[in-house]
């Protein structure tokens, strides 16, 4: 348990989000995601036709991808194509990763509509499906930057510390939307 105060969510809490979702907390390192699918259920609400999240979501990406490269996950695949094509016009290492709806089984939960963790395997991959659920159909792509958010040494090109990874992923997509 993560019990920072008496309200703090525990292993079997089920919370309603925004969207009116229930979901079960198996995981209470899994927090983030929560705020993430409640954001992008927003986004939507407020009118948004397309949505990507960035986030350091889970270090399952990083053991697959290496501490330089974000893991891509999104649909339709030709959206998130078109970021991973900003990402590489921008200098911002990318690679697409896929999502199988078959493993949706292991969000299931009994007493909620989701839980907010899958098991073991495929951790990554889970968890964006976990996030997509609350795009509504319109195209989403999360970036995972558990790796390249931190640079552990410094380089020619960049410092030691926050490395701010998406930004200019973010502005090539917008300035490639915008004309």
């Amino acid at each position: 348990e993560n019990m920072p105060g008496g309200g703090a969510m525990r292993p079997g809490d089920v919370i309603r989000g925004g969207s009116g979702r229930t979901v079960e907390v198996i995981n209470t390192d899994a927090e983030g995601r929560l705020l993430l699918g409640d954001g992008i259920w927003y986004a939507g609400a407020l009118g948004a036709t397309h949505v990507v999240d960035i986030a350091t979501l889970t270090g399952a990406c990083m053991v697959g991808l290496g501490r330089a490269t974000a893991g891509v996950f999104g649909r339709p695949d030709e959206w998130r194509d078109r970021v991973i094509g900003a990402a590489d016009r921008s200098g911002e290492p990318c690679w697409p990763m896929p999502l199988v709806d078959d493993e949706r089984e292991q969000l299931k939960s009994d007493i909620a509509d989701t839980t907010n963790s899958g098991g073991r395997y495929g951790g990554a991959m889970t968890a964006a499906l976990f996030v997509g659920e609350f795009a509504g159909g319109r195209p989403w792509a999360h970036i995972d930057v558990a790796g390249p958010a931190w640079a552990g040494e410094a380089k020619p090109y960049l410092p030691k510390g926050p490395t701010g990874f998406g930004v200019r992923t973010l502005v090539e997509l917008a300035l490639a939307m915008r004309g």
